[in-house]
């Protein structure tokens, strides 16, 4: 009998340019392993033992893919660190909206803990940690926490940003006595989704807020990851045209 242990399945990707889609899944550390033009554009890309299939289909509109993949990886975060440097080498910067698009890590209501790649295809590709319990975290959330959780699922899983944002908004009225680093993390997401929806300058009024938020030491050590994601907007709205 055969070993059903050694069965594999690789996901085949479309986009509109084959060379477009190599130099980006070249600065996320793939490499090609193969690639043809005829019959039909196609290529193989792989990194650390696992691979793509790239479909080129002239024509193709990536804003309309319904594409998607899940990858089970070791450690999320680290390859998402991994990622986001290879972007910003790349491209001066991780992109966080429009087609290609990288969504930093985070739990989302009901899911275990991942991030999402969207690629130049407009092709999701859906990252977990190998392990993660799905749903583990959320019975104990509540209040404002419990909120960012379902407006993460909204605005990363689902990508309705403008769901999750008026979420968030409302959570954050419903919640004014939040414990501090809920508030700054809501903040921070809040301001990251209006970037993404092109509202500039409402981000940067949530970033405000985020800078007058009073922290005492232990709060702020508990903040620290979003109040470091909170920076990194701030650079990249002043770089802004």
């Amino acid at each position: 009998m055969a070993d059903r242990r050694a069965v594999q399945t690789v996901p085949i990707l479309p986009c509109p340019d084959l060379d477009e889609a190599l130099d980006f899944y070249g600065a996320l550390g793939f490499t090609t392993a193969f690639r043809q033009v005829r019959p039909n554009p196609y290529a193989v890309v792989r990194r650390e033992g696992w691979e793509l299939h790239l479909s080129g289909i002239e024509g193709f509109d990536p804003e309309q893919s319904y594409a998607s993949a899940i990858v089970v990886v070791p450690d999320a975060e680290e390859l998402y660190a991994e990622f986001a440097a290879g972007l910003r080498a790349a491209r001066g910067r991780v992109p966080l909206k429009g087609i290609p698009r990288l969504l930093r890590p985070r739990r989302k209501q009901g899911t275990v803990a991942g991030f999402t790649l969207v690629d130049v295809g407009g092709n999701w590709l859906r990252f977990y940690r190998a392990g993660d319990v799905e749903g583990a975290d959320d019975e104990g959330a509540v209040g404002l926490a419990r909120v960012l959780l379902g407006a993460a699922r909204q605005g990363d899983a689902h990508g309705d940003e403008q769901r999750a944002a008026t979420l968030l908004e409302k959570g954050l009225q419903r919640h004014p006595d939040a414990p501090a680093p809920d508030r700054v993390e809501a903040l921070v997401y809040l301001a990251e989704l209006r970037i993404r929806l092109g509202e500039d300058d409402r981000a940067r009024e949530l970033l405000a807020e985020v800078a007058r938020t009073p922290l005492t030491h232990d709060e702020r050590a508990s903040a620290e990851p979003s109040l470091t994601v909170g920076d990194e907007l701030r650079a990249r709205l002043a770089l802004e045209p």
